[in-house]
């Protein structure tokens, strides 16, 4: 390897060390954001309330949306992703509900 190639490897080496601890991060966090929807969702079903609250969650989108502009993040990512997590609390909370 050459000097130039080493270095590239090193550098390549701290990325994805720093990519992997973000990782684990991203995980653990969605886990405690999950436990806390899940508490939602119980009360929810105890409360007879609606599994979706379409006025929460187009705030959400609007408030991340704004968050990843200012992080450089592609809003639209942000926006999926965001879909995708609200997707998922909403079958967990329907789930909840019939369990009641």
């Amino acid at each position: 390897m050459t000097p130039d190639q080493i270095k590239a490897a090193e550098l390549l080496q701290e990325h994805r060390e720093s990519i992997d601890r973000l990782d684990s991060i991203l995980v653990y966090t969605l886990g405690e954001r999950f436990k806390h929807t899940q508490a939602v969702g119980r009360l929810k079903a105890e409360h007879n309330l609606p599994a979706s609250d379409p006025a929460r969650e187009a705030t959400q989108i609007a408030r991340l949306e704004e968050l990843a502009g200012k992080a450089k993040l592609d809003p639209e990512f942000a926006k999926k992703f965001l879909n995708f997590v609200i997707d998922e609390v909403i079958r967990h909370h329907k789930s909840i509900k019939n369990e009641s």
